[in-house]
């Protein structure tokens, strides 16, 4: 089905009419895109992947847009109907997964959850479970999930660190064997050359990241992007300002956690603390 077009002839698709404001409001101004950047004082380009339509930028970029072409108000209303409509998520989570094929390093701060490359088929059908999926598309997800463990595998796998909250090895699955796995996995993977483990205490208190899931992916034009992803949504960043804010809260975080000799003794400890199968 095309999508809707309003008496005016532009979308009424979110995103899409985001962006055609975007175009038609520098159109007006006479602006280049390099002119653009200069004025405002971001790269260019940023300005160029937002007319495309590849990132919706940042609240402070759209507000500078707003009050540059004497808007106040209007392209920021655009962008929050953007960037809060659900037919988005999929499209940007899939950009995700293309960068993060391509990625050279990975880096990872989990809040709720393993990232998905070092679950366990038990562990990522539980939780893809509790988020709703069920049947055939439950078993899609389990396979697409359990498939991005190969990233990690192999000579030429890129080096990936993750910093992992205690919480998230306190939240066990209902099934004790399945969580045993779970944890013999982590253990495993940590003890792989190209993977670096952080267990971050409870007991270190409040951060920068408190509520985020956040994977940082250094990409081979030298750009890293982050993608941040909590209970309800999650959001590809690009910009280079978002991104090396999460950058400096996550160098926080890392500066609390433990190192990587002293998690994989968390894990093991946390390992003894399952219960072993019955005997029979």
């Amino acid at each position: 089905m095309p999508p809707r077009r309003a008496v005016t002839g532009r979308s009424q698709e979110p995103r899409q009419r985001f962006v055609e404001e975007l175009r038609l409001l520098r159109s007006r101004k006479g602006d280049t895109l390099r002119q653009l950047g200069e004025t405002l004082g971001w790269d260019w380009s940023l300005f160029g992947k937002m007319e495309s339509g590849q990132t919706l930028g940042s609240p402070e970029v759209v507000q500078a847009l707003d009050q540059h072409y004497g808007t106040p108000g209007l392209l920021l209303t655009l962008w929050e109907l953007a960037a809060g409509d659900p037919t988005q998520f999929k499209e940007r989570y899939r950009r995700y997964m293309t960068l993060e094929a391509e990625a050279l390093s990975l880096w990872h701060f989990g809040v709720s959850v393993f990232p998905g490359m070092l679950q366990t088929e038990g562990y990522a059908r539980e939780v893809l479970a509790v988020g709703g999926a069920k049947g055939e598309d439950l078993a899609r997800q389990v396979e697409a999930r359990i498939g991005r463990r190969e990233l990690l595998r192999g000579n030429e796998a890129p080096p990936f660190r993750t910093i992992l909250s205690e919480a998230v090895l306190r939240a066990s699955l209902q099934d004790p064997t399945e969580w045993r796995r779970q944890l013999e996995h982590l253990a495993d993977a940590a003890a792989t050359p190209n993977v670096t483990l952080h267990v971050l205490p409870d007991a270190s208190g409040p951060h920068g990241l408190v509520s985020t899931d956040v994977m940082f992916l250094r990409l081979p034009d030298g750009r890293t992007v982050a993608y941040t992803e909590n209970a309800h949504r999650g959001e590809l960043i690009e910009e280079t300002g978002p991104v090396e804010r999460l950058q400096r809260a996550y160098d926080a975080v890392r500066d609390l956690a433990l190192s990587p000799a002293e998690s994989r003794k968390f894990v093991m400890r946390m390992l003894e603390e399952v219960p072993c199968e019955p005997s029979t």
